[in-house]
């Protein structure tokens, strides 16, 4: 479908606001987006209706609460087409999910000798949990590298096909990179491992609510991500996971909520997705995660993620042109996922950033969570402009205004 996306903006309270005198223009997507109307409804709604703890109540309020909380269950799975809504375990969010298959899947399979491959590209949520099982386990953790000088290349694919000569139980990679804007092929990367014997998460937290998500056809073992980044609130992600692979993997966390029984001697835990989810789940966010994806679905994800990209490359080239600037990622018609990360030397990207907010513009300074990848890049911190649908190409304008403003203060230009 077509849509007219200078009017979303209008569906976003919080960006009816000025900053520094100017109009908000929040460019620090990547780190987190904003909440449609609808969404916000959804909540307050269940606060003010059906507010109750989950499946065990036999009340009118707690089965209205029960039947939201599993029909957004439902519908995540419809939303990354999982084969089943058992495939669905809801988290805090993506790192909550990769450290539950860290601990609950390759705690107990890793030993000495095997492999994990990770990718110098990963945000420390998806390299830290798998350093820390290594050192569990005695398994090795080993990363794909990144090819050129800005790492434009992507990642080195040949490289990877040596790695997987080794003993290697587990890839765990990024889909798009939150630093880069680099979109990796995940297909492919997922169909090597499994010639391998390996099994494959994948980190879709900058990608689930960009593009059309289908993890059959992926063909991955796990996937996590958040849905604070997909307009929906902070304190809900999900993980999936193939319904084997969950039943047979150990819980994370004991408590109420993902026992069959208990007895002073032991207990017995739930099949999936409960034995993942103990204690009360965060219901309410649960189904404004529901109402995010109806709204994204309503707008289409393949023209969300055709939009940003376009902006994207407005500031690519725009940026380009500036002195002394040293843009991170896909060079200029190379794919490239709605963000571009840059540099200047001799400018701080927090000066750049501190900078940039005087004019109402909303910027991410700062190593974005990949201090491995940085290091190797030799840089300190780069600033990060990243897009969502409620972005235009005005934003792209005011964000190379304010970049020039900041580089005329330094003396850059």
């Amino acid at each position: 479908m077509s849509c007219d996306f200078s009017n979303l903006r209008l569906d976003f309270p919080v960006l009816d606001q000025h900053v520094g005198g100017h109009p908000l223009v929040y460019l620090d997507n990547a780190a987190t987006t904003h909440k449609p109307r609808a969404v916000i409804d959804a909540i307050a709604r269940f606060y003010e209706r059906d507010n109750s703890n989950v499946h065990r109540g036999l009340h009118a309020l707690s089965m209205r609460a029960t039947d939201g909380y599993e029909a957004a269950r439902e519908r995540t799975a419809k939303f990354i087409n999982a084969s089943e809504s058992a495939e669905v375990v809801f988290t805090s969010g993506t790192t909550a999910s990769v450290n539950l298959v860290a601990q609950g899947w390759a705690r107990d399979n890793l030993q000495p000798g095997d492999v994990v491959v990770c990718t110098e590209m990963e945000h420390h949520s998806n390299m830290v949990p798998w350093q820390i099982v290594c050192q569990q386990t005695g398994a090795t953790l080993r990363y794909i590298p990144v090819l050129g000088e800005n790492a434009e290349g992507g990642l080195d694919l040949a490289a990877f096909d040596e790695l997987l000569k080794e003993k290697v139980k587990l890839v765990a990679f990024t889909h798009i990179s939150n630093t880069l804007g680099t979109i990796n092929p995940a297909a492919e990367i997922c169909a090597k491992a499994k010639a391998a014997g390996a099994l494959t998460l994948v980190d879709g937290a900058q990608s689930a609510g960009h593009e059309n998500v289908d993890v059959q056809a992926m063909d991955c073992d796990f996937y996590v991500f958040s849905g604070h980044k997909m307009a929906a609130p902070t304190g809900i992600g999900v993980l999936y996971g193939r319904k084997a692979l969950l039943d047979a993997m150990s819980p994370w966390q004991g408590g109420g909520g993902m026992i069959s029984t208990v007895a002073y001697e032991g207990s017995q835990w739930k099949p999936s997705p409960e034995r993942f989810e103990a204690g009360t789940p965060n219901v309410a966010d649960a189904i404004g995660l529901h109402a995010a994806m109806d709204y994204l679905d309503s707008v289409g994800r393949p023209a969300i993620g055709r939009h940003e990209s376009e902006l994207a490359a407005l500031a690519y080239d725009a940026l380009s042109d500036l002195p002394g600037i040293r843009i991170l990622g896909p060079g200029e018609g190379q794919p490239r996922a709605g963000l571009v990360s840059f540099a200047f030397e001799g400018v701080h990207a927090h000066d750049v950033v501190t900078f940039a907010d005087q004019d109402g513009v909303a910027l991410r300074g700062g190593h974005h969570c990949n201090q491995p990848l940085m290091r190797k890049l030799g840089l300190p911190s780069t600033t990060r402009a990243s897009f969502y649908l409620y972005n235009t190409p005005a934003d792209v304008d005011a964000l190379v205004a304010s970049i020039r403003r900041i580089l005329k203060f330094f003396g850059v230009e």
